[in-house]
């Protein structure tokens, strides 16, 4: 059965540089941007939460800068990205900005989704920005990031930043309406795939190379895409985003491909908690605490009687119950040493105990899986 976008609650919309700026003249297509805009005001205004990744900062500083067309040495990149981000900021502030929703920049790199102190606060960040009902525009930092260190393609970066985000669905907008058995262009036998229910070898190789001098990605990253959303529980869709009013096509039942997971977010993410973290320490916690976990609360300090190990925020810890046995692994919100100075405590002292206001959990209840 074919999804609908009206079933979601967290939708991240992911726009490429070839759609967003006119490749003949280097400047923002300001209709269709303004019309993806309508798109994403007539989700926000039912509640749903938006976060769009977009390209286009290179190919607009680009233009500013007067460089000439072909590939960029690194250095020209990054500085055609610093000039390009405040325009590409601007644009999306001002197409949003006029159905009053704010618009929040966040600019990232790899370690931000991979390495887990920062993957907690990147989200923590992102989080409070939709319950404060902004939209999230999430780019690449091209400015600091190396050929070594980055991403290469927003595709995948939408997928990572989907499943940090425990977003149901992700929707990658191309110059194509989906994967076909073959690249449509040159093979008039092509068939179009509605869904993709797993991804096997076999749909890999239906995957092409990059499409234009704008675009670093191509179906190729696309599917990769698909692969690192539907193991963190998140629907993928590839669909043609040529036309105005994009997102609305979609929801209309636009021709387009759905990666569809098996999973859901937050179940995807406690099967990673438990199974594929080390404990780098333990918290062992009293028997009221222990019932609010199984209610489905967070940890929070006052429940905490001892600490073991030496660990970071971030880390995974084994919850012990107070006989020592183990209840289940989580991601603690503090280092060790400050964990000693709190734990015992209610959370309205932590202020006072740390000199600063830290978080009021221990163990945040979407950071928790019990056995």
């Amino acid at each position: 059965m074919i999804p609908s976008l009206e079933d979601f609650r967290r939708v991240v919309i992911k726009v490429g540089s070839a759609l967003l700026v006119d490749r003949n003249a280097g400047r923002l297509r300001h209709a269709w941007l303004a019309a993806l805009a309508e798109d994403i005001a007539e989700l926000h205004v039912r509640g749903v939460d938006v976060l769009v990744v977009s390209s286009g900062s290179i190919a607009l500083g680009r233009t500013v800068l007067g460089l000439p067309p072909g590939p960029l040495r690194l250095e020209e990149s990054q500085g055609a990205a610093s000039v390009g981000q405040i325009t590409l900021a601007r644009h999306w502030a001002e197409a949003l900005g006029h159905h009053g929703i704010v618009a929040g920049q966040i600019l990232v790199t790899p370690q931000d989704t991979e390495e887990r102190r920062r993957y907690l606060n990147a989200r923590a960040t992102v989080l409070k920005l939709l319950e404060m009902r902004a939209v999230p525009v999430v780019n690449e930092n091209d400015t600091v990031a190396t050929s070594e260190i980055r991403y290469g393609d927003n595709d995948r970066l939408a997928a990572r930043v989907a499943t940090m985000i425990d977003a149901d669905v992700l929707v990658l907008f191309s110059d194509i309406d989906g994967l076909y058995t073959a690249p449509p262009k040159s093979d008039p036998e092509a068939r179009h795939l509605a869904v993709v229910d797993r991804i096997t070898p076999e749909i890999e190789a239906m995957a092409g190379g990059p499409a234009s001098e704008l675009s670093r990605g191509g179906m190729r990253t696309k599917v990769e895409a698909a692969k690192i959303a539907a193991s963190g529980g998140t629907h993928l869709v590839i669909a043609d985003g040529r036309g105005k009013n994009p997102l609305k096509a979609v929801r209309e039942g636009a021709r387009c491909t759905w990666f569809l997971s098996g999973s859901t977010p937050t179940a995807a993410r406690k099967t990673w908690i438990a199974g594929s973290l080390e404990p780098r320490g333990a918290l062992t916690i009293d028997s009221g605490a222990m019932k609010a976990l199984r209610g489905g609360a967070s940890l929070l300090p006052v429940g905490v009687r001892a600490i073991e190990g030496s660990f970071s925020r971030g880390d995974a810890v084994e919850i012990r119950d107070p006989e020592g046995r183990a209840l289940g692994r989580g991601l603690v919100a503090y280092d060790n040493a400050e964990a000693a100075l709190i734990i015992g405590h209610p959370s309205a002292r932590i202020p006072d105990l740390l000199d600063y206001p830290g978080r009021a959990w221990m163990v945040h209840r979407d950071d928790l899986a019990l056995f």
